[in-house]
């Protein structure tokens, strides 16, 4: 524990739908829900005018519906995300070399590593500056906390919440901590809270009272005595810069239960090769390929298989993955499917065999002529992964990669609720939703006023998909939680799981109709 509150936590407010209405401006200060807009989708941020109906993170999407049925449902783009991510986490390094990111939206600062602070004043000082710089730089709004360790300033930053600063001046602790519940504390969840309240204990200040020995003998060694030392509030973990990655997966829940035992091989193969790629992206290769399947009935079964050396081949993850559904039962149906790699190493151990085969049946793919069922077969494949999108991860902190592109199904593009777009007359705006054939489109950039909304074919030559325009100096235009009219609390999309682009009879469906307009 720190003598002063040098240790700093980010956390931006509501991230995803706080991005949304800064580059959406007839979305500011009304409710807005970013999530997968499916039967099965969760919520991944709701803005703070949608947590007044109870709308909040985790919840299912059709209960959000009917908590906020006029709220605008986004699919979420994860290119804009990162983006803003980046921007922020560059102004973190300018205080300190010692940055640990979370995730896109959250960091603690070791302030003292960098000059920053070195006392409660300037520590003040340096948080309040840094809120003005982040709403400077996006137009967003961050809440910080310091503190004299980790655990505190997570707390801190949590109390802060919406757009403010709280600093908790050591020594006062104990007398901060006593009241709380035990699961506000690191490492308490549902399992060990239920545990801890049989016994009796449901706050802070209960497991202080209760005293090292009976935390060990409740919980474990390790477990209890860290629990007790957190209960003091002492906390001396390190703010480290770079944190070991030690596994990369993806995974992606199905609207529908999956069947047919071919398309779930092909889902798998899908998956395998999302996975390689995030692999490669954080420049690793691993050893153990790993399947998760998740049934009709929940239960939910993890195979995995250790390879003789670290790989990156998609061939090679692709051929694991296979033989690990192989002795899975998919009978009744298949919910979720995800492959992952751990094991990892910052090396590649080639598997020649692997890849020599790979190149003998590419060669000989190239050497045959595609027949019409080759073509409609690899067509089909391609519709199939572009409809299940690339976005599976926005509950669980949105590291799926997103893309620009408009999925394209038979006959028809399809246009994700939140998207952007660019008209050859019209110029750029977004997707607020689509169905029976139709795109509803409002024009409007990030710095102007609220567009105007038009509807055009969903084949329309002159509406193209486009990339995320920045947020650049938008300083005032977005506040955490504006007042809103409740009475009329905003508008409605499109809807999803994992967040996947929705269907044009989901667009349809939530319109009431093709061609309506959605906010």
């Amino acid at each position: 524990m720190r003598a002063a509150p040098t240790i700093l936590h980010l956390d931006m407010d509501a991230f995803y739908a706080a991005a949304e209405q800064a580059a959406k401006p007839s979305l500011r200060g009304k409710p807005v829900v970013v999530g997968g807009l499916g039967p099965r989708g969760v919520v991944a941020t709701a803005s703070y005018e949608a947590r007044r109906f109870g709308v909040h993170s985790a919840m299912p999407m059709a209960q959000a519906r009917r908590l906020a049925p006029n709220a605008a449902y986004l699919v979420p783009r994860f290119s804009l995300y990162r983006t803003v991510s980046e921007q922020v986490m560059e102004l973190l390094g300018r205080l300190s070399p010692l940055v640990e990111p979370l995730s896109l939206d959250e960091a603690f600062v070791d302030l003292e590593a960098g000059g920053s602070a070195d006392d409660a004043d300037s520590a003040r000082a340096t948080g309040e500056r840094l809120r003005a710089d982040i709403r400077a730089v996006t137009g967003l709004t961050g809440s910080v906390g310091l503190a004299g360790c980790k655990m505190l300033a997570k707390i801190a930053s949590e109390q802060a919440k919406p757009d403010g600063l709280v600093l908790i001046p050591p020594g006062t602790e104990r007398e901060l901590l006593g009241p709380m519940p035990v699961r506000t504390l690191p490492g308490v969840g549902p399992a060990t809270g239920e545990h801890l309240r049989r016994a009796g204990m449901t706050t802070i200040a209960d497991l202080a009272a209760a005293g090292e020995d009976e935390l060990v003998r409740l919980l474990g060694r390790s477990h209890g005595a860290s629990l007790f030392r957190m209960s003091l509030g002492n906390d001396d973990r390190p703010v480290v810069s770079e944190r070991d990655t030690k596994s990369v997966s993806v995974e992606d829940t199905f609207d529908v239960d999956l069947h047919d035992r071919v398309r779930v091989r092909t889902e798998v193969d899908r998956l395998a090769d999302r996975c390689v790629r995030r692999l490669r992206e954080s420049g690793h290769s691993g050893r153990t390929i790993v399947l998760k399947v998740r049934r009709y009935d929940f239960s939910t079964l993890t195979r995995s298989e250790t390879l003789r050396g670290p790989t990156d081949d998609p061939g090679v993850v692709r051929e694991a993955a296979r033989r690990l559904l192989e002795a899975v039962d998919t009978t009744g149906g298949v919910r979720l499917l995800g492959v992952g790699v751990s094991g990892l190493a910052d090396y590649t151990q080639e598997d020649l065999f692997a890849q020599a085969a790979s190149a003998e049946a590419a060669e000989e793919a190239e050497a045959l002529p595609e027949s019409p069922q080759t073509q409609t077969q690899t067509q089909t494949q391609t519709q199939t992964s572009e409809q299940a999108g690339e976005a599976g991860e926005a509950a669980s902190g949105g590291r799926a990669p997103a893309t620009a592109a408009a999925s394209i199904v038979p006959g028809e593009r399809r246009w994700p609720a939140g998207h952007d777009v660019r008209h050859a007359e019209y110029g750029p705006g977004w997707v607020q939703g689509s169905g029976v054939g139709r795109v509803t489109v409002r024009f409007e950039e990030p710095g102007s006023p609220p567009g105007r909304v038009r509807t055009f074919r969903v084949d329309d030559p002159d509406l193209e998909p486009a990339d995320p325009l920045p947020l650049v100096g938008l300083v005032g235009l977005v506040g955490p939680a504006p007042a809103a009219d409740e009475g009329e609390p905003g508008q409605s999309s499109s809807p999803e799981t994992r967040p996947r682009d929705p269907s044009p009879e989901e667009g349809a469906g939530a319109l009431g109709g093709s061609g309506s307009s959605r906010p």
